[in-house]
């Protein structure tokens, strides 16, 4: 696995209430790449998380998705690494991005949390040199209305232009765990 990346980590929210919800993109990208790769999940409670096995030629990566709430992933986070002897670095994180309008989505190395909650507790346990894959939802226009905006489902228009950029990531991330981060950055930050 060319430039270590060891874990693709999805953040969401757990349970039927919220799977439909903005703030759950990184589970549909997770469902999406896992489903491609025809890979099932198992819950993990050592890592407080569903965790599926992707095999990349003669590599592992570990696909996860924290069934703690967007505030605590952290901890889903810091276990993965500390059992699987991670460092940030060899960590992608998978995120709604308020700032990118749907349909974007963009890799992203390092940076501060940006308001994200999922971010914010990610970043405490390991610091910022984690990578990072921001997928679009958009903003809504006044920062009042933004607990409600993510944490709501997005119209269908918007839903089939998050699932088109969802697919093109989920490509660019076969790159990045094959070729690297290179060569997965410039596929997917050109298309978009």
């Amino acid at each position: 696995m060319a430039e270590g990346i060891r874990a693709v980590l999805a953040l969401g929210n757990p349970g039927a209430g919220h799977a439909a919800d903005r703030h759950n993109v990184g589970f549909w990208f997770a469902d999406e790449l896992a489903s491609q790769e025809r890979v099932d999940f198992s819950r993990e409670k050592r890592f407080k998380a569903e965790l599926a096995r992707l095999g990349v030629q003669d590599a592992t990566a570990w696909l996860a998705k924290p069934w703690t709430y967007m505030n605590h992933v952290g901890e889903s986070a810091a276990a993965l690494a500390r059992f699987h002897k991670l460092s940030a670095a060899q960590i992608l994180v998978v995120h709604d991005e308020l700032d990118l309008p749907p349909g974007t989505a963009r890799f992203k190395a390092g940076g501060g949390h940006g308001g994200h909650n999922g971010l914010r507790d990610v970043t405490r346990v390991l610091g910022v040199d984690f990578k990072r894959l921001r997928i679009g939802i958009g903003h809504p226009g006044h920062m009042d209305a933004v607990v409600g905006h993510v944490l709501s489902k997005p119209g269908k228009s918007e839903r089939a232009a998050i699932d088109e950029s969802i697919e093109r990531s989920v490509d660019a991330v076969n790159v990045l765990l094959a070729d690297g981060w290179d060569r997965a950055a410039q596929k997917l930050n050109s298309a978009n």
